[in-house]
């Protein structure tokens, strides 16, 4: 999944950054890319959290929804990109039949994306919860 981030910096502070899609999920760091990479680690425990709780985890939405939010002026947007398959402890190896050409479609979308079918399928059912549960 890949999910937007604004980062603020005020002159005596880190770098401090704010994840709209995950109401709560913060992070900081003293430099651009430690502000980036501890982000990637603030939205994998919130969402594994949200996991555990079995809450829905949101579709990430895009940053255009964000832009002229006047808590978001100023910022700098960013997307943070997050592997969820790996998430939420054990995995699973399951055993499904798909017709020949989705799986091609599947396959050549989750290369795009760099991500592995896997991680597409998790990603794309979560999506698909989380809008029948909203």
């Amino acid at each position: 999944m890949r999910f937007p981030v604004v980062i603020h910096k005020d002159a005596d502070s880190d770098y401090g950054v704010t994840v709209p899609d995950l109401p709560g999920c913060f992070s900081a760091g003293e430099n651009m890319d430690e502000a980036l990479t501890m982000a990637r680690e603030a939205i994998e425990t919130h969402i594994e959290g949200m996991l555990i709780d079995g809450e829905p985890i949101p579709s990430p939405k895009s940053i255009e929804l964000y832009i002229d939010n006047p808590d978001y002026m100023g910022g700098v947007w960013a997307i943070v990109e997050v592997d969820i398959s790996k998430l939420s402890g054990n995995t699973r190896r399951v055993n499904i039949t798909l017709p020949e050409r989705l799986l091609n479609m599947m396959d050549n979308y989750a290369a795009e994306q760099g991500e592995s079918r896997s991680g597409l399928i998790a990603r794309a059912t979560m999506a698909f919860i989380a809008a029948r549960s909203s």
